[in-house]
């Protein structure tokens, strides 16, 4: 009796302050409490009840036992603190945080993740919005105040028009169709994306796996879309003071569907034809880092073809056409040169190592141009000249473009040497010689400083600055291109890439040129030329001196 009303105090409710009752009313009450159990047992031992309670016992076990599997079974298994924590590493190296979840086959069981897993990383999400700004800047006003400059000042406002222009339209065809058909894959192609992502459908802050574990898909959709952007726009230099406005839109249009979006699906794409780093069943495994053969080749050769169809502008060399402000190509030069960290590191599409890399190869090979183009008008003119130190500066950031995230600091020395001299040469030797009237050096710039980019990339890459081109990368591995780049014959693959990129922007253009001029026409009257795209285009002036 004792003992039960020990056990009895033990079991007092927190915060009633431990109360017991006396000890004879626990005895009183013990007594009550076994006389009426005596009394139930008796009753039911009448009615035969008794003999029922193992039954009843063995049944709600056997309705338990059920619920109990399924409620197992429905529960997902727990990662460990190890895997946790390693899919929380994976976010500061960019890496795969589904890795530690892995069986030995590689496999996840059902229902194992950790809270990370599908979600962006806010560093590399900030690193992203902030790198398609800056791409965005390379064009507005970064390309507008380049041109602009460059151009006769009847002549300044309509570049800047193009590209507002084109700017818009292209955004437009990104939403609708284009980035779909670059980093889709639902046509299962190597030289079309898919029609998954049309009008964006789909594209949430949810990371896109295959291009970016770790940036939201709407972030890198949008970046991607400021490459686009520029592409065509840079078209312009070649064909400045002397196309309408209509036709530049009517063959941008075209342009992009036919030229930008197949090459760059099989550059970048994750089942493209040429992407050697991101696909292990790429028929050419060749490396672009940025934009050498999709956004530099394909331009600067499309504007040869477009320049020589258009004819040269009226009174090109008979009277001299000198840029109306330098003032503007040198403003225009350095947002150009600050955007570019955007379009390059950026394009390791996360804020690691490898963009890093690209930061630093960019600055330098920009910088060797820029200072070496100087020197060569020094050395041969007497004089370097702004035009020059801007010139070289663009073409450093154009030759790098390919190659900066797969090159080391002494690679992009030498490829900024190459940057100034190829380039130079292409300018001032082979264009008089050849007398195409390339307005702006859009050709012998960003042709010929992107061919020889890619190159250059095949010869100079190495796996120490970039794991993807390691023999452990997986899709390098499978397609040959880590076996290249170790062997020194990456190169040749380049130029399968160079040829492919060739084909498609010159015979493209070609067809495209020919439509826009059955269609709207190619060129202003003589009369509108002479008097300025400005005003006869945009009933506007660039300079008021009134």
């Amino acid at each position: 009796m004792a003992d039960y009303t020990t056990s009895t105090s033990h079991h007092a409710l927190p915060g009633l302050g431990g109360a017991r009752p006396a000890p004879l009313a626990t005895v009183r009450m013990f007594k009550t409490d076994v006389f009426k159990l005596a009394r139930v047992a008796k009753l039911a031992a009448g009615l035969g009840l008794l003999a029922l309670i193992p039954t009843l016992a063995s049944a709600q076990s056997a309705l338990a036992a059920p619920a109990a599997t399924t409620a197992a079974a429905k529960t997902p298994p727990v990662p460990t603190l190890e895997q946790r924590v390693s899919a929380l590493e994976a976010a500061q190296t960019n890496g795969d945080p589904t890795a530690a979840l892995k069986d030995a086959k590689g496999n996840i069981p059902d229902g194992l993740t950790t809270p990370v897993i599908g979600l962006p990383d806010p560093g590399h999400n900030a690193w992203m919005m902030t790198s398609a700004a800056l791409v965005l800047f390379m064009t507005l006003p970064g390309l507008a105040l380049f041109y602009g400059g460059l151009v006769r000042s009847k002549n300044v406002l309509s570049v800047m028009a193009q590209c507002l222009g084109i700017t818009g339209l292209v955004a437009i065809l990104w939403w609708a169709v284009g980035y779909s058909l670059v980093f889709g894959k639902s046509f299962n192609s190597p030289f079309l994306g898919g029609s998954e992502f049309f009008f964006l459908n789909g594209v949430t802050s949810t990371p896109n796996a295959d291009y970016g574990t770790w940036v939201s898909q709407n972030v890198y959709a949008m970046y991607q879309l400021m490459f686009a952007i520029i592409t065509p726009a840079l078209i312009v230099g070649a064909i400045a003071e002397r196309m309408k406005y209509s036709a530049i839109l009517f063959f941008v249009t075209l342009w992009m569907l036919v030229v930008y979006f197949p090459l760059a699906h099989m550059v970048w794409g994750i089942t493209g034809f040429m992407n050697g780093v991101g696909n292990a069943e790429a028929k050419i495994s060749a490396m672009d880092f940025a934009g050498g053969t999709v956004v530099h080749m394909s331009s600067g050769w499309s504007a040869l073809i477009l320049c020589i169809m258009l004819g040269p502008r009226l009174g090109f060399g008979k009277k001299p056409m000198p840029p109306h402000s330098m003032v503007l190509c040198m403003i225009g030069t350095g947002m150009l040169w600050v955007g570019w960290y955007g379009f390059n590191a950026g394009s390791a599409v996360a804020a690691d190592g490898i963009a890093a890399n690209a930061f630093m190869t960019t600055t330098m090979a920009t910088a060797v141009a820029s200072f070496t183009w100087g020197m060569i008008e020094y050395a041969f003119k007497g004089k370097p000249s702004v035009l020059g130190f801007c010139s070289g500066a663009v073409a450093g950031l154009v030759v790098i473009t390919p190659a900066c995230g797969f090159v080391s600091v002494t690679g992009a020395v030498i490829i900024g040497v190459f940057a100034a001299a190829v380039p130079y040469l292409a300018c001032t030797k082979l264009k008089p010689l050849l007398k195409y009237d390339d307005a702006l050096d859009t050709f012998g710039v960003h042709a010929v400083g992107g061919t020889i980019g890619a190159f250059l990339t095949g010869v100079l890459a190495t796996a120490k600055v970039n794991a993807n081109l390691d023999p452990s990368a997986t899709a390098a591995a499978k397609n040959g291109l880590a076996a290249a780049v170790a062997s020194h014959h990456a190169w040749i693959a380049q130029l399968e890439a160079m040829g492919v990129t060739l084909v498609l922007a010159m015979v493209g253009t070609v067809a495209i040129g020919f439509l826009t001029k059955a269609v709207v026409g190619l060129r202003p009257t003589p009369e509108a030329e002479d008097q300025g795209l400005d005003i006869t285009d945009h009933g506007e002036e660039g300079y008021v001196l009134d």
